[in-house]
């Protein structure tokens, strides 16, 4: 299901682990030594559906355009899509880490962000990651903290140190 867009619309910004996916369960990947990434990331079509979340997007949908941006590598794509699908929530835009950067997460966000704000007005970004949401309202972007399932220490070392989601 491909969503619509309408180019004067603003942008409603998604992430997608920890605020529309329950990663929770594959966190034990990460648990691991050495860690098992891809495991952790192929388990990911087995995530449940955070309801917040998915509230949330589909209210936004309402009045603006909904874009994804994850730390996801690019090679999950599929599975990712396919996961959405499976929830009736939009497929795309899907923006994705590309496989061999290994940047922090807020720094790979940073970047997608400014690049989407030289055509599209950015309304707002929701991330459960303390490190991206720090960073972006520091730039000035309308972002909020998702709260309603806990960020991993774990997580957070990926995310950061690791730039592996």
């Amino acid at each position: 299901m491909a969503a619509e867009q309408i180019p004067d619309r603003p942008l409603a910004v998604f992430d997608i682990d920890g605020v529309l996916a329950d990663v929770s369960h594959r966190l034990h990947h990460l648990y691991a030594r050495p860690q098992r990434w891809e495991h952790f990331f192929s388990a990911a079509d087995k995530d449940p559906l955070l309801e917040e979340g998915a509230t949330r997007l589909r209210a936004a949908l309402l009045d603006y355009d909904v874009v994804y941006l994850t730390g996801r590598p690019e090679r999950n794509r599929r599975l990712t899509e396919r996961w959405l699908a499976r929830h009736d929530l939009p497929t795309d835009p899907l923006y994705m880490r590309s496989d061999d950067d290994y940047r922090p997460a807020r720094m790979m966000k940073r970047q997608v962000l400014r690049k989407l704000a030289r055509t599209r007005t950015v309304a707002s970004v929701l991330d459960d990651d303390p490190a991206v949401v720090d960073i972006l309202a520091a730039d000035g972007w309308p972002v909020e903290l998702a709260t309603w399932l806990p960020h991993s220490s774990t997580l957070r070392d990926a995310q950061e140190r690791r730039g592996r989601t």
